[in-house]
């Protein structure tokens, strides 16, 4: 005969015992329960979850205000840096899609994948701008291009019409 755990029963999900935790969710949920808790390190600068999720919301603003929407490509080309990791929250918060180029690509490659997926806007790092320089005149209709001028990184140069953070400044959490 099999015994069955009397805790078993009446615990199906609901409200009051299972929450789903999605990317979106996970971020908004880190701000509330650990808001002064650090979140993200890069070289000498930290932010708190609450910072963090306050950057997040403000790329997703300036992105909307920008005209990028549900569907719309937001193509990044980066790497470890904080500008990464906030786009993996921004654009799924306005319902876009997030295209996260490898860095290790050639021009013509980056250049097919930035068309092929319609790209409304580049994020880049000017770590890679001598890849960027080449990939973005093969696009038949240039992309808005963020720069992250990060500095933990020498060399390259900015492309962009913006840089990251002055893209941030100008919209609301």
């Amino acid at each position: 005969m099999t015994h069955i755990a009397p805790y078993n029963f009446g615990l199906d999900k609901n409200g009051a015992n299972y929450v789903p935790l999605s990317p979106l969710s996970f971020i908004e949920r880190a701000a509330l329960v650990y808001p002064n808790r650090i979140a993200v390190i890069h070289g000498e600068w930290q932010i708190t979850w609450k910072e963090c999720y306050d950057r997040c919301r403000r790329l997703a603003s300036a992105l909307k205000k920008r005209g990028i929407g549900v569907g719309d490509t937001v193509a990044l080309t980066a790497a470890n840096v904080p500008a990464m990791y906030e786009a993996h929250f921004a654009v799924p918060m306005i319902g876009a899609v997030l295209n996260t180029l490898n860095t290790r690509l050639d021009a013509e490659a980056i250049g097919f994948m930035l068309q092929h997926g319609e790209a409304k806007v580049v994020i880049t790092d000017r770590e890679y701008s001598a890849i960027m320089e080449h990939a973005l005149p093969m696009i038949e209709e240039r992309p808005l291009v963020v720069d992250i001028d990060d500095p933990e990184h020498q060399g390259g140069k900015l492309l962009g019409e913006k840089d990251y953070e002055a893209f941030l400044l100008g919209a609301s959490a």
